[in-house]
Parts: structure tokens; C-alpha cells; sequence
């Protein structure tokens, strides 16, 4: 019997599983459903602040499985007025995650965490832009990025 799974489902579960495990290490709690539900929550909340082109360029250096997660339930339309505040996107990560499994949840440290791992991941030239679009108490949130990378 001839293999028929395509090497790219298997390379991107492997990819995004070193995301989750790279999102809870930062978390404290390696635990990849916390993981996931920061990822899910933080990634919609940016690309809802995003412009649709932008969305997209972002999307495209996402692991394949994680750009799925990334475009889950959008409904493209223009973004959000450039001034939202720091809380609402947070309230925006917030809404994403099951609280009750995690007694200490702070959507602020979980969105930091994938803005890590975004950072770490992600093209420089790319997270740059990106932050050059959140407004200012967002982009707060990221960790600063070496220009040279």
C-alpha cells in the first residue's frame, strides 16, 4: 500500500505544534489548549485590526494549518477605526478563550506571548509593518524586534 498522506499535513501539525509548545512555554503552563486558545484569540483580534491586504500578507508566512486558525469565522470588512485601545484588544483576545479552564487567565499575557512567537517566526520586515498599523497601545504589546533580523 503506497503512502497517500501529503508531507505538507504532516509538516505543518509539526509546525504549529512547535507554535503551541512555544506559546505555552512563555505561558508557564505547557498546556496546548491554553496555547491554542491565546494563538486563536490574539490572532483573530489582530487580523480584525488589520487592513485586508495586510491580513493577508500576514497570513501567507503563517503555517498552514495556523493561517486556517488565523482566517476561522472572518468576515472581511474594513477594519476596526485606527484608534482602538490597548483594553479593547485585549477584551478581543479575551472573548476568545474559555476562561473558566484557567482560573488566572490575563488576556494580556497570553497576547504577549503569541506576539512573541509571532516575532520569532514571522519576518521582521512583516511584523514591522504590522505593528506600524495597531495603534500605539497595541503595539505596546509586541516585543521589540532587532532590525537586523
Amino acid at each position: 500500500m503506497t503512502n497517500t498522506n501529503p508531507d505538507v499535513f504532516d509538516t505543518t501539525v509539526q509546525e504549529t505544534n512547535t507554535w503551541l509548545r512555544d506559546i505555552g512555554e512563555i505561558l508557564g503552563d505547557n498546556d496546548r489548549q491554553h496555547a491554542y486558545l491565546a494563538l486563536r484569540g490574539t490572532l483573530h483580534a489582530l487580523r480584525d485590526q488589520l487592513p485586508i491586504d495586510e491580513s493577508a500578507q500576514l497570513s501567507a508566512q503563517l503555517p498552514m494549518l495556523v493561517r486556517g486558525i488565523y482566517f476561522e469565522g472572518w468576515n472581511p470588512g474594513p477594519a476596526p477605526p485606527r484608534g482602538e485601545s490597548r483594553e479593547r484588544f485585549l477584551d478581543r483576545v479575551d472573548q476568545e478563550v474559555e476562561r473558566t479552564r484557567w482560573a488566572t487567565f490575563d488576556p494580556e499575557k497570553e497576547a504577549r506571548a503569541v506576539l512573541r512567537v509571532l516575532a520569532d517566526r514571522v519576518s521582521a520586515g512583516e511584523v514591522q509593518q504590522v505593528r506600524r498599523l495597531m495603534p500605539e497601545q497595541v503595539r505596546e504589546l509586541w516585543p521589540e524586534i532587532a532590525e537586523s533580523r
